[in-house]
């Protein structure tokens, strides 16, 4: 007859598996059913929360207008939330992002966080599986805001 002791490690016994966060689609309940709307406003708060990011440039006809603020048309600002959209299928859900990125930053670098941030974020959040974060930068912001001005 052999005895088996279980050894605690130099810290105390081994660490219980975190509980799993309830995945969306088909459960032993019922359905859920998380919007796509929903899915894209979180991947774009998601961004935001990425020092480097912001905006992406407005657009007219289809063209990137980068340095709009003087023709009147809202500037691109790293204070705004991006364009986002999303498609989810069932438990799975593809993001589609556009940024802009803070000059002189690297974009692969911030485009990268940008994508394991929202990736993370809207799974823990959801319970959905982010399969895939596509990301187009359309702008690089290198002015800084003019201060406002006042009247005398």
């Amino acid at each position: 007859m052999t005895a088996t002791a279980i050894t605690e490690g130099p810290t105390g016994p081994p660490p219980s598996p975190r509980p799993r966060a309830p995945r969306a689609g088909r459960g032993e309940l019922g359905t859920i059913t998380i919007s796509e709307s929903v899915v894209a406003k979180l991947a774009a708060q998601a961004a935001m929360e990425i020092p480097d990011a912001g905006a992406a440039a407005p657009r007219l006809l289809g063209r990137s207008l980068s340095g709009a603020g003087s023709l009147g048309v809202r500037p691109t600002s790293l204070t705004a939330l991006p364009k986002a959209s999303a498609h989810v299928d069932g438990s799975l859900a593809l993001i589609r992002l556009e940024i802009s990125v803070r000059w002189p930053a690297s974009v692969p670098a911030v485009t990268t966080a940008v994508r394991e941030h929202v990736r993370t974020w809207v799974a823990e959040l959801t319970g959905l599986i982010v399969a895939e974060v596509t990301i187009g930068v359309s702008d690089l912001v290198t002015e800084l805001p003019t201060p406002a001005r006042r009247v005398r």
